[in-house]
């Protein structure tokens, strides 16, 4: 017996059974989506504060950068409700116009995190005395964040459901089934003011800032394709 009969035959088996494990074609689906959102108060506090020296040398810029930044360390570590930790530290050449070596920067970082915003304003306020304030952000807390995500999620489905029921009523079907379904979230708040401190003010002691943490809208949204049935 030819070998070319048995080769066709195989052939067709197997295209036969690729067919039958393709999904059957699906109609009248839809693609909806629906969200749920909450505004949550800012409950945490983020801070950056620096201190930038000049001297003649690299050694004598570390030392005094390095004694800055610890003794700021050491304030904030008497405040209990406030975290506190050293950030980037650099040293680097700085150059006359003729490129000439003039002498040494350096710059250390201080980073500042509270829920208390009180106690963080004080600490700011103390610091200002010898260290720059760089930068100030308001955030949701992540604890508080996903206690939000939690309960929205449940929203977020119902409203989802809720549309696809409209859109079943719209197309005259008799029900829909659930194809795909994708839950996410996300969040989006306005930048902070920080109120300064009047030139007063500053003149003295420096006073301590002024800060209004904002709110931030947590979103979770819900997307996935039905399908109508007939």
């Amino acid at each position: 017996m030819s070998r070319y009969p048995t080769a066709f035959l195989l052939a067709l088996l197997a295209s036969t059974a690729a067919l039958a494990a393709e999904p059957a074609p699906r109609y009248n689906t839809v693609s909806l989506q629906a969200s749920a959102q909450r505004e949550l108060a800012n409950d945490l506090l983020s801070a950056t504060l620096t201190v930038e020296v000049n001297d003649a040398t690299p050694a004598a810029v570390a030392n005094a950068v390095n004694a800055r930044v610890n003794q700021a360390l050491r304030s904030a570590r008497e405040v209990e409700a406030v975290r506190a930790w050293s950030g980037s530290n650099q040293t680097f050449p700085v150059y006359t116009r003729d490129n000439q070596l003039q002498g040494w920067r350096g710059r250390g970082e201080l980073r500042v995190e509270s829920r208390d915003f009180a106690a963080a304003a004080a600490l700011i306020g103390k610091l200002q005395s010898g260290m720059q304030l760089r930068a100030i952000q308001f955030s949701v807390s992540p604890e508080a964040q996903r206690a939000a995500e939690d309960a929205l999620i449940s929203e977020a489905i119902a409203a989802f459901k809720a549309r696809a029921g409209i859109v079943q009523t719209a197309l005259g079907g008799r029900g829909y089934k659930l194809q795909t379904l994708d839950v996410s979230s996300g969040r989006n708040g306005p930048v902070p003011r920080l109120a300064m401190a009047s030139p007063a003010m500053a003149a003295q002691a420096v006073a301590p800032p002024a800060l209004e943490g904002g709110v931030t809208t947590i979103t979770v949204n819900a997307n996935g394709t039905i399908e109508i049935l007939e």
